[in-house]
């Protein structure tokens, strides 16, 4: 295949979908990975997209591809991120088994859960730790640990979220866009992610409005598929009737 022609069938796969992973393209062109990196080197030279660790995103998004360490990111919009946990917390019931994903925001979630017979699975070590000393019943996914984000991740942690089936989730995002949905700058992370929303019946996303009209790398869920939490209106968001502001919902 002619090297205009790939080019033509990236930029339009980027338009349909707003971010690209090099696996994707890799698999979709049928060519290596070098070729394909190769590619979006290109045409981010000529600012036709816009190059971010493992693929691309569209031209002119604010990109969040960097991850932060969990120190850096409990320095983070804090009041806002206990605004929002505060809220998905009272949403669990005594019966509910629920996926707790690992990130700072789900960590604050664990300060205000109340309903003591819930139980919860989670691939994050710390979250598990408090769940536990608090007396919650906690099953802690085995697999990789991510130091960076002390998140559980791998192919024995897929395994054993298939395996469950949650009455609700309750995830972190690094970014949020209508047409690249929920995005994290780390595939395996993503896969978790989009492994664990699969097998609950009620997903929620907690995310402060800064991550709006971000994007990261990797898409691990439509924008259409949870339920969001935020923590004020958005603009541009205002009509989207999947979005909590739980400041409004509180008054």
């Amino acid at each position: 295949m002619l090297t205009q022609q790939r080019h033509e069938i990236i930029l339009k796969l980027l338009k349909e979908k707003g971010s690209i992973t090099v696996t994707e393209v890799r698999d979709l062109l049928d060519t290596s990975e070098s070729t394909v990196r190769r590619d979006i080197t290109a045409l981010d030279k000529e600012g036709k997209l816009e190059k971010v660790f493992g693929g691309a995103v569209e031209a002119g998004q604010k990109v969040t591809a960097h991850e932060y360490t969990v120190a850096q990111k409990n320095e983070l919009n804090c009041d806002a991120k206990r605004k929002i946990a505060e809220y998905a917390a009272s949403l669990i019931e005594p019966d509910d088994f629920v996926f707790l994903d690992a990130g700072t925001t789900t960590a604050h979630m664990i300060d205000f859960i109340r309903a003591t017979s819930a139980v919860f699975v989670t691939n994050a070590v710390a979250h598990a730790q408090r769940l536990a000393s608090r007396g919650f019943k906690v099953i802690l996914v085995g697999g990789e640990l991510k130091s960076s984000t002390e998140a559980v991740v791998g192919n024995q942690a897929i395994r054993t979220i298939q395996e469950y089936h949650f009455t609700k989730g309750f995830f972190g995002t690094n970014g949020v866009t209508r047409r690249s949905g929920c995005t994290t700058p780390d595939v395996n992370e993503a896969v978790i992610k989009k492994t664990a929303m699969e097998q609950c019946r009620q997903c929620y996303v907690l995310c402060d409005a800064s991550k709006f009209n971000s994007i990261s790398s990797v898409t691990f869920a439509d924008f259409e598929k949870p339920i969001f939490i935020t923590d004020r209106k958005v603009p541009g968001y205002e009509k989207s009737k999947h979005i909590i502001v739980c400041e409004t919902e509180r008054k």
